[in-house]
């Protein structure tokens, strides 16, 4: 049985795993904005906006990714998107009705991340990468803590005997 504190931490790790799938959502919503209109005077304009060169190597690189990304591209990505906001949702609703399937997937999920948070703060330190990788580390402590204890609590197959 899971006590009110690990509850209440799963219950976070919940609503933290519907909040990016809202975010995704939202980007999706973004990109598909996109669709049959200017994606290259979209980001022409962003450059200027940015009082940016735009003859420069890193705006140039930008522009020119903006000119060959095509509406099926778009469409491509916003149900990528779409996918992974399906796939948090359902997983924040398994953690906050304790599945164990649901504390499997954000253990998993969570940890993938871990070794790439990892080597990308050894190669370029930023408080923000340290701050992601302490909640994905947070993340996954948190489930393998509740798995633990769910393995614990169940009665072993040589004692129902």
């Amino acid at each position: 049985m899971l006590r009110l504190d690990e509850r209440r931490a799963i219950r976070a790790v919940a609503c933290f795993e519907a909040f990016k799938g809202v975010l995704v959502l939202v980007a999706a919503t973004g990109v598909l904005s996109f669709v049959h209109r200017g994606l290259y005077h979209a980001a022409a304009v962003l450059i200027a906006h940015a009082h940016l060169n735009p003859a420069a190597r890193y705006p140039q690189i930008f522009l020119d990714a903006a000119a060959r990304l095509q509406d099926a591209h778009l469409w491509l990505l916003a149900a990528g998107a779409a996918l992974y906001s399906l796939v948090r949702f359902v997983e924040a609703w398994g953690l906050f009705f304790e599945k164990a399937w649901a504390e499997v997937l954000a253990a998993g999920s969570g940890g993938i991340y871990v070794p790439l948070e990892l080597a990308e703060l050894v190669r370029r330190p930023t408080w923000h990468g340290a701050l992601l990788l302490a909640l994905n580390v947070a993340v996954v402590a948190i489930m393998l803590r509740a798995l633990y204890r769910r393995r614990a609590d169940q009665p072993s197959s040589s004692s129902r005997r």
